[in-house]
């Protein structure tokens, strides 16, 4: 068995098909040959004797009226056998004389009928036997006729048979074929979008071979959407990262060269490390962009995160990179799903990306709907707000970041949606909690 499924795995769906197909006309023929011809005659003596006792009971009305000819009644052939003068009533050939001595009329017959069936001659004799008034009416239906009637149920039976086998293959073989179409249009789109070649997949259909089909267009859709990204994303990062390893190299090259580019050696090697520095942050959020896509929530369902002490660390943290800025915040005692680390990152890339850009405060607020982050510097243009989460898009100054892709990832893994809006006067970033929650303390309610 195991065998039969290894070979049948190697087969396309229309040689499954056919072996099958020859499989199954196999176990018909197996079965007309050996099943159903014994089925068939026994069908066939019962109808043999059901015609026997309707003609037996025909006789027996007349009562057993001699002087008229009894031996034969249509197709079934009557003999008067005298319980009392142990003899037949009838005149009788020697070949029905033969039969009716395998045959005991003299039978206690305590049934309406005495029904039985015997070989005789490669011939098949079915006889009942129905005893009335002292007499036992012996009835024997023609053998021509019990034959003819058994080959026109049998052929009836087999025509019958073969037509609704082969409605059901030619059904069968175009359901295959309406299988085979799609999926060989599905393997043709696969092997041009392996080699590169510019694919389109026709299939319309609803049901699972469609669903597979559209769900293959759209998986090419984001592979190339992703392919474009992902190229856009390395020319941005090595346009981002070639500034400061210019800079590092040529500065590096002139102090080799005793030529101090920045009026002295101190503030030219201050030079070096400021980008240094840069590139190194660069190089730091790439790394987090990365691992943070295989961030997933396997924390328990509900809030277990306080908010307040990681908002409080991350503005510690900023605060004095830009001493002129004034830092305000209205920080609740909320709860978040998820774990420090993760969100520490989100807080800092958005207080650093709202550092970047303010002109004299920037607030914080942490309430129960979510987080809320504002600066008051210049407002973003619509297709800048529609791109503001994308990985190493140019922003406002032609810089490039992947802070804003990383917040994105964070949020998103743990449910909750972050969205940048132009206020009158400024900016806000927002992390909004999943709907139809409220988040109090520690606990977790249903609205």
């Amino acid at each position: 068995m195991k065998r039969l499924r290894i070979w049948l795995k190697n087969l396309s769906l229309l040689q499954q098909f056919f072996t099958i197909a020859f499989l199954v006309a196999v176990a018909f023929l197996i079965l007309f040959l050996t099943i159903v011809p014994n089925n068939i005659d026994n069908f066939v003596d019962a109808q043999m004797h059901t015609i026997i006792h309707a003609s037996q009971d025909e006789v027996i009305a007349n009562k057993f009226d001699l002087g008229n000819d009894l031996s034969e009644e249509g197709n079934v052939r009557h003999f008067v056998y005298s319980l009392v003068r142990d003899e037949y009533l009838n005149e009788i050939d020697d070949d029905t004389r033969a039969i009716l001595s395998r045959i005991d009329p003299d039978i206690d017959n305590e049934l309406e009928y005495f029904d039985g069936t015997l070989d005789f001659d490669g011939r098949k004799v079915v006889y009942s036997i129905k005893e009335a008034n002292g007499f036992s009416l012996i009835s024997v239906i023609r053998d021509d006729y019990r034959s003819a009637y058994s080959k026109a149920l049998t052929d009836s039976t087999i025509n019958t048979t073969l037509l609704i086998v082969v409605g059901l293959y030619s059904f069968v073989m175009l359901w295959v074929v309406t299988l085979i179409h799609p999926l060989n249009q599905i393997k043709n789109y696969i092997d041009k979008i392996k080699n590169g070649e510019k694919a389109k997949l026709n299939i319309d259909r609803k049901d699972e071979i469609g669903e597979v089909a559209e769900a293959l267009i759209d998986m090419n859709d984001e592979l190339s959407k992703q392919a474009k990204i992902r190229e856009e994303m390395i020319q941005n990062i090595s346009h981002d990262l070639k500034t400061p390893i210019a800079t590092i190299k040529s500065y590096s090259e002139s102090i080799k060269d005793g030529i101090y580019p920045y009026d002295t050696l101190e503030k030219s090697v201050d030079v070096i490390i400021e980008h240094a520095d840069r590139l190194e942050n660069k190089v730091l959020r790439l790394i987090t962009f990365n691992k943070l896509g295989y961030l997933n929530d396997d924390l328990k369902s509900g809030d277990n995160l306080a908010m307040k002490p990681v908002v409080e660390k991350a503005m510690m943290a900023l605060v004095a990179v830009k001493p002129e800025i004034v830092f305000e915040s209205d920080l609740e005692d909320i709860y978040f799903h998820g774990e420090e680390e993760p969100w520490r990152i989100v807080v800092e890339n958005l207080l650093d990306n709202a550092l970047r850009y303010a002109k004299t405060k920037i607030k914080i607020s942490l309430k129960e709907e979510g987080l809320f982050i504002y600066n008051d510097g210049p407002l973003m243009e619509k297709e800048r707000i529609d791109k503001l989460f994308k990985p190493y898009e140019m922003g406002t100054g032609g810089r490039f970041g992947l802070g804003l892709s990383i917040v994105k990832r964070v949020v998103e893994t743990y449910g909750y949606r972050v969205l940048g809006e132009n206020m009158n006067d400024g900016v806000i970033f927002k992390i909004l909690k999943p709907k139809g929650k409220r988040f109090l303390g520690k606990k977790v309610k249903d609205d």
